[in-house]
């Protein structure tokens, strides 16, 4: 079992930035899989970045140029910054765990937090 704690959310303007922060703790697979998805209210819950252990990346295309995923393997951390927000990035985000091949839905999932950008 992998437990997820994330924190950074909050209420920014429009063209402002935000980081997140996802730390893991507990059964840590060396191989795995680490990213976020978020969730607007009525939606369905979206791949925004994901990080592998090997630090391959990969970015829905609304938010490339503008956020950026990164992690600290040595803390089982995970990062994202974004910048150049936008008041349809609003939504709670969502930090995931899984193992490298497997499905996001097996994962394990952090508590969200939420992001509101005001126009």
């Amino acid at each position: 079992q992998v437990q997820l704690v994330e924190s950074g959310g909050g209420l920014v303007q429009a063209g402002g930035s935000l980081r997140l922060s996802c730390a893991a703790s507990g059964s840590i697979f060396s191989s795995n899989v680490m990213g976020w998805y978020c969730q607007a209210p009525g939606k369905q819950r979206d791949m925004v970045a994901t990080i592998t252990s090997g630090g391959s990346t990969n970015y829905a295309d609304s938010v490339k140029g503008r956020f950026t995923i990164s992690r600290d393997n040595a803390k089982n951390t995970v990062y994202l910054q974004m910048n150049s927000l936008k008041p349809e990035d609003t939504a709670v985000y969502y930090c995931n765990f899984r193992r490298y091949g497997g499905i996001p839905a097996l994962g394990s999932w952090g508590q969200g937090t939420q992001v509101t950008v005001s126009s």
